[in-house]
């Protein structure tokens, strides 16, 4: 497409620019364009364009400036109407590019964007000469400001330097009086020193004096406690032979008596109910009568049957505790395992003494129930029950070794009961005079 302008008869169309535009031309065009773009209507615009078309000229340089020099490059009626604009906002200046001639004192970088955007003959060369001129320009002004900023660093370095000296001489100072006080503080640390290590020294001497002093002191205290020691167990076991000779006086003459008159109220009790169990008439019968003899109409004793009690019945318990002066000797937990080993133990404790107190009130026979104490891992609070004494074995004693010393206590002749399953503890008791019965048979009687 040839484009006419209004000032020469020659086509400028046909030039090309052989390089890039200019920044500072490129700027100076986007902006030629930028305010013409706003009195062209939507349809004269290019179709990348119309979305800017309500943007101010600023904005429209600032964001669609590579799309506006796009379109003018490639667009030539875009280009000719921005053009026009351009003659209506600038008549002098696009008239001088028209005529040839661009006014000497208009801006290099104005008169190269009109022309590029009017393309008159030989704007290229005007474009060209405005991106030198501009270049020599900025070059210029970068050598100015080069200068200056030498400059301005030269003085800075002179100052620096003037600084640097004067902080070096202050330093210097800083340093020959701290070299001075150094001096001083080692003197003074010198002789420090040789007070501490005389200190030392001094004080070494009379720790060794003091630890003499307190191992003298500490074995001559150690000597004396082991005498103390000695005088006080000397001492004790004076007091314990003399306790013990008084208290074995003292207990052998009233076990002493005691047995004596326990197997005496035995005899008596015991005469005393086989009297009431005979209940002997007066004398009537001659020695002819305990002749063994059958007599006319008579039955012999051979005829009557005799009646007897297994041992398994509790009739046999009622017999024995029955006696004078009986003592039922009862080994606990073996009758509490028997009868109900599920419950804990307290309950076991507590469930036979109840049974034992009823026994006892029922019966009025002395009645002991002995525990195994290792089963124990505290002391037991226990209330025994009236008519009932409980014995727990010391630890390392067994249950069945306390029943055997409760039985071996007794006088002989004395009724004595042992409730136990334990085969040892009854052949033990039986040994030792007493009547064992199984823990079955108790239980049994209790029930």
């Amino acid at each position: 497409m040839v484009e006419t302008t209004g000032g020469g008869p020659q086509d400028g169309a046909a030039e090309v620019l052989d390089r890039p535009l200019p920044d500072g031309v490129r700027r100076k065009v986007v902006q030629i364009v930028a305010d013409g773009f706003g009195g062209l209507t939507v349809v004269e615009l290019p179709a990348q364009l119309r979305q800017y078309a309500r943007f101010t000229p600023s904005r429209r340089a600032k964001f669609a400036g590579n799309a506006m020099a796009a379109a003018l490059e490639t667009d030539p009626l875009f280009r000719q109407r921005i053009g026009e604009k351009l003659r209506e906002a600038e008549p002098e200046l696009t008239g001088a590019l028209d005529s040839g001639s661009p006014p000497p004192a208009a801006d290099p970088l104005d008169v190269a964007a009109a022309a590029y955007v009017l393309r008159p003959p030989g704007w290229v060369k005007l474009v060209t000469a405005a991106g030198e001129e501009a270049q020599r320009a900025d070059a210029e002004r970068a050598d100015e400001e080069t200068r200056a900023e030498l400059e301005r660093l030269r003085a800075e370095l002179d100052r620096a330097r003037e600084h640097t000296r004067a902080e070096t001489e202050r330093l210097r100072a800083e340093l020959d009086a701290a070299k001075k006080e150094t001096d001083s503080l080692h003197r003074k640390l010198r002789s420090a020193l040789a007070d501490v290590k005389r200190g030392e020294a001094a004080l070494r001497k009379l720790r060794g004096e003091t630890e003499a002093v307190r191992a003298e002191g500490q074995a001559q205290v150690s000597a004396a406690e082991s005498e103390t020691r000695r005088l006080k167990a000397r001492l004790g076991e004076s007091e314990a032979a003399l306790e013990a000779a008084r208290r074995a006086a003292r207990e052998g003459r009233s076990v002493e008596d005691m047995r004596v008159r326990l197997l005496l109220d035995t005899v008596l009790d015991a005469a005393q109910g086989l009297r009431r169990e005979l209940a002997l008439p007066p004398v009537s019968v001659r020695p002819a009568e305990t002749v063994d003899a059958v007599e006319p109409g008579r039955m012999t004793p051979k005829d009557i049957a005799a009646r007897a009690l297994s041992e398994d019945d509790p009739a046999v318990l009622d017999q024995l505790l029955a006696l004078p002066q009986a003592h039922l000797v009862v080994d606990g937990y073996n009758v509490t395992k028997t009868g109900y080993p599920q419950m804990p133990l307290e309950k076991q404790r507590l469930r036979l003494l109840g049974q034992l107190a009823q026994l006892a009130a029922q019966t009025g026979a002395e009645v002991t129930c002995v525990f195994d104490g290792a089963e124990l891992a505290a002391p037991v609070l226990l209330a025994p029950p009236r008519g009932v004494r409980v014995l727990f074995s010391k630890p390392g004693v067994t249950a069945d070794e306390l029943i055997r010393q409760l039985v071996r206590a007794e006088p002989p002749g004395r009724p004595v009961i042992v409730a136990s399953t334990d085969r040892e503890v009854a052949d033990g008791v039986a040994r030792a005079g007493a009547r064992p019965v199984a823990s079955a048979v108790l239980l049994k009687r209790l029930s």
